[in-house]
């Protein structure tokens, strides 16, 4: 993977950088994805607010209710509609917050790897989760981690914890 990542919307009103490498890649199959992406599936990149940078056109928020109760944002090109990411203001840096950027719209996806399965219950028939992917009922809850490098102990980026 060459830092930084680029990527943007179809039509190119949107585009972003991402600074760092991120933390998780992940698949999600609950419903309301396959929903959006036409797809079995969707792909997001987590990483932390200050890690993402946005230009172009102000990006559009449609929002819906999560089955938690929880109101979540997602963030589409007002123009041509495609779903660049997930969670605050994507015009904003907020530190401590995290962001989920649909991988799709990556300029590069050659080195995006299959690492955790998220909402297996709605996954379609038949298909399953790669060895070691583990895999999660429901939404995971990430937590940010600190590594040796930033005074903490464990291995740094994000975990994921399912909610159980």
């Amino acid at each position: 993977m060459k830092l930084p990542l680029t990527g943007g919307c179809r039509c190119s009103a949107l585009r972003y950088e991402i600074s760092r490498a991120p933390g998780l890649v992940y698949t999600c199959h609950c419903t309301e994805c396959q929903r959006q992406t036409g797809s079995a599936f969707s792909m997001g990149v987590v990483l932390e607010t200050e890690e993402f940078i946005l230009s172009g056109a102000r990006p559009r928020p449609i929002q819906r209710t999560a089955d938690s109760g929880r109101t979540v944002t997602r963030w589409v090109c007002p123009e041509c509609g495609s779903w660049i990411c997930n969670g605050p203001d994507p015009t904003s840096t907020a530190p401590g917050e995290r962001r989920v950027v649909r991988a799709g719209t990556l300029d590069d996806t050659s080195w995006l790897p299959r690492r955790c399965i998220s909402g297996r219950g709605a996954r379609s028939r038949g298909s399953r989760s790669p060895k070691g992917t583990g895999g999660s009922r429901g939404n995971p809850r990430l937590r940010i981690g600190r590594g040796p490098d930033q005074g903490g102990d464990r291995a740094g980026g994000l975990t994921l914890r399912s909610r159980r």
